[in-house]
This record gives structure tokens, C-alpha cells and sequence, in this order.
């Protein structure tokens, strides 16, 4: 049974106990808790502290335009009936205030009327951020569908070798960017390519979906990792202006033992061996893919070693680029080192926390990090 499946049972009985609760009130009982929900506490004490300095004070002149405060703040955090209702409240108890120090009745209808329209003004206002709301929650559900569509999860295990994936797009609101990443199993052997789009919002979004559409059936049907690549370059070659490109790391491992390489102008990706770990730099440096035709230059196949223990991080730059306040580099092959371990998405998930910390919180560039893992068998181990 999943995780998620069991929470689910294990609150179960919560939600029925709630839903009873619901079921219990009156209809009355249930619009006054809407409307409790709605008013905001705080807004409602900016109301109180005015009435009660003008009780101490006694200069209810004074004091009294200061009750606009509580439908003005109510509008940035509660719903229209919340806003009106705190405006209510303000103007009943402006009008008492008023009456008791017997103010001038045009001076008390100007300050009653200030009331009544910051509080309209404010419910307006709490409309339209409602909606703003309700419309980016919208954009956010299509988002995270594009991106399980686009950037399918990985598994633990793919073929012979441990996965992880983690994924961060800089647009939180949007959850997805630029950057894209495929780890398939094919009669070939496992394929991998991991690329950064140039360029940010929908046009990325559809570069990368044809990337990794290309990459995926080409993966299959190409026995050599440098016609799957050669593919992908025609595809984009078709279907890119001038100054757009992919920069990508295409890896197969067609054997135990051996990973192949084509980098096309990608940040190189980090081989861990015991506990070294050595950017493994492509031996002919090849252009980005959408500009082979400009530059006439071909990739190049580059073979490495993979045993058994070892380790593989592809990263796009949105990892090595990141700053912290003091405008310095993440170092992520230090910080790979010091989280390293044998569960690939326990290491992971460690390093980008840590990149977090390391940037205040918040990335300013997609972020990718695909491990693969080359596990120790029985005999291995033995």
C-alpha cells in the first residue's frame, strides 16, 4: 500500500468526524462561521484599540478617522463579506463614538461616508484578489499536468541502476521551465539526457517538449547514441528560429561497465567514485543542439567507465549558477561530496536543500538534478 493511500485512511475518521460536525450545525450556526472565518482577527483589533484609546483618551475627533484602518487591512486578507462586515462594525462604532463626544453631524456624516467607501473600495478589492487567486490556482493545475505529462517522474530503479530526479522551476507559480530530463530503458540499454532550453516561458516549454519527444522515440529505434542525438539535432534544426538552441548531455549505457557520452555544450556532468568526484569534461566539445548546421561542427561519442558503486550527476546551470547574498557560486561538487550516500534521492534531496539555504530560499534560474547510481551486487559486494 502507498504512503499516500495509507495517510489517507489513517485521516479518515477525521474527515468523517468533520463532516459530521458540518452536518450538525444549523444553517444559521454555519453562515456565522463563514463569516468568522472571513473577518480577519487582526482587522478587527486595529477596531477595538481605537474605540479604547478614544474611552481612555476621550478625543474621539481625533482618533476616529483611524477606524478606516480595519476595513483597509481587511482587504488584503479576508473575502468581500469579511471586509463589509469589519466596515460595518468600524461605522456603528464610529457613529457611537461620534454621538458621544457630540460631533458636528456634518463632520460625522463625512468620517461615516470615509468608512463606508474604504470599506467598499476594500471588498472590491478582496473580489478581485479572490479571483486573481482562484485564476493562478487554475494556472498552477494545468502547469503541474504539462509538467507530469512533459518531465514524466523516474523510478527508483531503471533497468539495472538507482534514479532519482529533482526538479525545481524558478516561476514557483508556474512550476515548470526550461529545463528538461528523460532516463529511459531501451533494448540499447538505459539512455539518459538531461538539457537546458535557452530561453524562459512557453516557448521553452514547447522547445523542451519537442526535445524530449524526439530523444524518446529515437532512444528506441538507434542502436548508436550518436544517431539518437543526430536526430534530435535535425528535429530542432526543422523547428527553431535562428537564436534559439538546447544545450544537452545525451549518456547510454549499452553494456555493464561502459557509459557512453555526447555533450552539446552542456555543463558536464559529475562521475563520484568512491569518494572522489571528477566532472568528467568532454574530450571534443561539441555546440549546443539547433546550431551543428552554423558551426559545422559534429559531436563527438566520449566512453567512460561505469562499475559497479559508482555514481553519475547530470545538473543544468540553474544548480552551478546559483548565488548566495555575497554574489558566490553554489559549489556543487563540494556539496555533493558531503551528502553522498546510497540512496540516490536521499542524496538529492539533501543537495537541494542545501542549495536552497545557499540562495536565500528561493532559485532564480530552472533547476535539474538526475543521479544515477550503479549499484553493488551480491558478488560485487563480496
Amino acid at each position: 500500500m502507498s504512503h499516500a493511500r495509507q495517510r489517507g485512511r489513517d485521516h479518515w475518521p477525521i474527515r468523517q468526524y468533520r463532516r459530521g460536525v458540518r452536518r450538525a450545525w444549523s444553517p444559521r450556526a454555519r453562515a456565522v462561521a463563514h463569516w468568522a472565518a472571513g473577518t480577519p482577527a487582526l482587522s478587527v483589533l486595529v477596531v477595538c484599540v481605537v474605540v479604547f484609546v478614544d474611552l481612555v483618551r476621550g478625543t474621539g475627533e481625533v482618533w476616529l478617522p483611524l477606524l478606516a484602518a480595519g476595513p483597509a487591512l481587511a482587504a488584503a486578507t479576508s473575502r468581500p463579506s469579511g471586509v463589509l462586515g469589519v466596515g460595518l462594525v468600524a461605522a456603528l462604532l464610529g457613529a457611537g463614538i461620534g454621538i458621544r463626544h457630540e460631533m458636528a453631524a456634518s463632520a460625522l456624516f463625512v468620517v461615516l461616508a470615509a468608512l463606508v467607501t474604504v470599506a467598499l473600495a476594500g471588498a472590491l478589492a478582496s473580489a478581485l484578489r479572490g479571483h486573481r487567486e482562484r485564476v493562478l490556482a487554475a494556472v498552477r493545475s494545468v502547469a503541474e499536468t504539462a509538467q507530469h505529462a512533459l518531465l514524466t517522474p523516474v523510478p527508483d530503479t531503471v533497468g539495472p541502476f538507482q534514479a532519482a530526479v529533482h526538479y525545481s522551476a524558478a516561476a514557483a507559480e508556474a512550476r515548470i521551465g526550461g529545463d528538461l530530463y528523460a532516463l529511459v530503458p531501451t533494448p540499447y540499454g538505459v539512455r539518459v539526457i538531461v538539457g537546458d532550453v535557452r530561453g524562459k516561458g512557453l516557448p521553452a516549454v514547447g522547445t523542451a517538449a519537442l526535445v524530449l519527444g524526439v530523444f524518446r522515440e529515437a532512444a528506441y529505434d538507434e542502436p548508436d547514441l550518436l544517431d539518437v542525438v543526430r536526430r534530435i539535432e535535425r528535429s530542432l534544426a526543422r523547428n527553431l528560429g535562428d537564436d534559439d538552441f538546447v544545450t544537452a548531455v545525451v549518456a547510454g549505457c549499452p553494456e555493464p561497465g561502459r557509459l557512453e557520452l555526447v555533450n552539446c555544450g552542456h555543463a558536464p556532468p559529475l562521475l563520484i567514485r568512491g569518494t572522489d568526484v571528477t566532472a568528467v569534461d568532454p574530450v571534443r566539445p561539441a555546440p549546443p543542439l539547433g546550431l551543428g548546421d552554423l558551426s559545422g561542427e559534429t559531436p563527438g561519442l566520449q566512453v567512460v567507465s561505469f562499475t559497479e558503486g559508482d555514481q553519475l550527476l547530470f545538473y543544468t546551470d540553474g544548480v552551478t549558477e546559483a548565488r548566495d547574498a555575497g554574489r558566490a557560486f553554489y559549489p556543487l561538487a563540494d556539496g555533493l561530496a558531503r551528502h553522498l550516500s546510497d540512496e540516490p534521492a536521499r542524496t538529492l534531496a539533501a543537495l537541494h536543500q542545501e542549495l536552497l539555504d545557499h540562495v536565500g530560499g528561493r532559485l532564480h534560474d530552472d533547476a535539474a538534478l538526475l543521479l544515477l547510481r550503479n549499484p553493488v551486487t551480491a558478488g560485487g559486494a563480496a
